[in-house]
């Protein structure tokens, strides 16, 4: 039987389902989509077309410029451009005339401008070498006495130089007793900073060689105000650790950090400039207290504020009657006072004068007798290492603008002699301390000038040498091949009192003549300051041996030593 009469009468035959192939238009589209870079718009309405501009001229055909065509102009839209251009120039000009310039810039041009000699000069050439090498061999002492802790730290000694100037102080903690294993030195003025990392770079050159031994002190440079800013700001402070609650709070006195921080801060020739203000004076300690760990040392060099106090004292109480600060003796009140003065009563025309006055400052055991104070012609002086660009006024803080009335702003002659008691007789007839000459005194390589009245605190000079307040008494220092700045008494009282609030306590104060007397005859001190210039190895010749003059020696007597420790 046929395979048609196999299917059963009532059952319907399946129907073929034949598939429809797709149109190959469709295929070839849907091959592009998978093989070419998809169409933006393939999914989404097209763009409009661009409205037809208004303006006519839009239908021209635009000319093309070649290159630089379009930087050419005119002759007079030239000189136009000129002229445009002085007078912008003409305004900044003026503008950076009429700014007030910062206490901070002002020290930062300084010690930027001052030149630098090299070693060899400074050592043959200078005028003060001898006050060079004594204040850069005190510094040294200071260094070999007070830089090793007592316990050794296990990553090696870490030290921060907040006026590292020039870097001169280098060589001096390469001698240490302990190397530093890590040295940073941060300072306000950039130049010096730079010359700083050169003078390390080139010490690292030199001790690189074949058969000789690395170096092991790292040392990084920063520029940095270290009394207007925090040192929080310096990545590798932070990293050796800084404590930002450091100093007074809440009327209680913030601890220090239990680990970390280091373990010597070093200031030298610089503390006197944050005086300007309290502010800037807290800034500083601040700073320090915030670097240090518990136990270490804060040590440095500044002016003796006990030689400035005597010096003041003496030269305006012996002036004569007419000369006194305020002028009181031109009027009868003056001469009623002075009257009084003489038979032993209260003298209540000077503001500056305390109701009473204890004749020794019993809460300073620490504090030396009263130095003698200089003559006429007696002095200041800074200098430098063997290997110290003798920057001893280097900061890290600020000096003070010009004032309207400051007459110290003017530097003195070199060879300028000092103004005694008697050459400074003002004109007969009513006078103020503002119409004075500045009290002067000095030799022929330094001088100190302080004007009668002072813009800051607003008060003549005291009578009595005491300083009050403390902050803003600003004088102008001047140092031959050295220093010529504005500068500002740091009162050792209050300055101990207000190191305190920070939790630094006294440790060490010596002027530098007694620094000198004592630590010379110490046989390794000895024989540092032969290797440095101070003494002969004959102490024989000369006066025992010294290479310093007397007039550099009674520069040095402006200064004095000092080390702290955090507690």
């Amino acid at each position: 039987m046929a395979e048609d009469d196999a299917t059963p009468s009532n059952v319907t035959a399946p129907r073929k389902i034949q598939k429809r192939k797709a149109p190959a238009a469709r295929l070839a589209a849907n091959k592009s989509a998978r093989t070419s870079t998809p169409n933006a718009y393939a999914h989404r309405t097209p763009p409009r077309e661009p409205e037809p501009s208004k303006n006519d001229d839009d239908d021209e055909p635009k000319q093309l410029k070649r290159p630089g065509a379009g930087a050419r102009m005119t002759r007079e839209q030239k000189e136009a451009a000129d002229a445009a251009r002085r007078q912008r120039e003409d305004e900044a000009r003026k503008n950076a005339a009429n700014r007030q310039t910062t206490a901070a810039e002002l020290v930062a041009e300084h010690y930027n401008a001052v030149p630098e000699r090299g070693r060899e000069w400074r050592k043959t050439d200078s005028q003060i070498k001898g006050l060079r090498s004594l204040n850069n061999w005190i510094k040294s002492t200071l260094i070999q006495k007070f830089s090793r802790p007592d316990v050794i730290p296990e990553h090696g000694l870490t030290v921060l130089d907040m006026a590292c100037g020039k870097g001169g102080d280098l060589g001096k903690w390469e001698k240490a007793p302990l190397v530093p294993a890590l040295y940073v030195g941060c300072d306000i003025a950039e130049v010096s900073v730079d010359q700083a990392k050169q003078r390390h770079a080139e010490t690292l050159r030199k001790n690189s060689g074949r058969h000789r031994r690395q170096m092991p002190m790292q040392a990084e440079f920063y520029v940095q105000d270290t009394f207007g800013r925090s040192l929080a700001e310096v990545p590798i402070i932070r990293q050796v650790g800084f404590n930002p609650n450091a100093g007074p709070g809440g009327g209680i006195i913030q601890g220090g950090m239990m680990s970390g921080g280091f373990d010597v801060v070093s200031m030298m020739f610089a503390l006197h400039y944050s005086f300007e203000s309290e502010a800037l004076a807290r800034g500083m300690l601040k700073n320090v207290a915030g670097a240090l760990k518990k136990g270490g040392r804060f040590l440095g060099v500044m002016p003796n504020s006990d030689v400035i106090s005597a010096t003041v004292k003496k030269l305006l109480q012996a002036e004569g009657p007419g000369q006194t600060p305020a002028g009181k003796s031109a009027t009868p009140e003056g001469r009623k006072a002075e009257a009084n003065e003489e038979d032993g009563e209260e003298d209540d025309w000077d503001p500056e004068k305390p109701a009473a006055i204890a004749a020794e400052d019993d809460w300073n055991p620490e504090a030396p007798s009263e130095p003698q104070p200089p003559t006429t012609n007696g002095g200041t002086a800074n200098a430098a290492d063997d290997e110290d660009d003798w920057d001893p006024e280097k900061p890290s803080a600020a000096a003070d603008q010009p004032q309207p009335n400051d007459t110290s702003a003017t530097p003195a002659a070199p060879d300028q002699t000092t103004t005694t008691a008697s050459s400074a007789t003002p004109a007969a007839g009513p006078s103020t301390s503002a119409d004075q000459p500045p009290l002067e005194w000095g030799n022929k390589i330094y001088t100190v000038r302080f004007p009668r009245h002072q813009p800051l605190t607003q008060r003549p000079l005291p009578r009595d040498g005491i300083f009050r307040p403390p902050y803003g008494w600003k004088y102008h220092y001047a140092l031959e091949e050295a220093v010529n700045a504005a500068e500002y008494v740091v009162p050792w009282e209050g300055f101990r009192a207000l190191a305190e609030d920070y939790g630094l306590e006294l440790l060490y104060r010596k002027g530098f003549k007694e620094v000198f007397e004592d630590e010379s005859g110490d046989r390794e001190l000895g024989m540092l300051a032969e290797r440095m210039g101070v003494m002969s190895r004959d102490r024989s010749a000369g006066n025992g041996g010294l290479l310093v003059s007397a007039e550099e020696m009674e520069a040095a007597g402006f200064y004095h030593a000092f080390c702290f420790y955090k507690t």
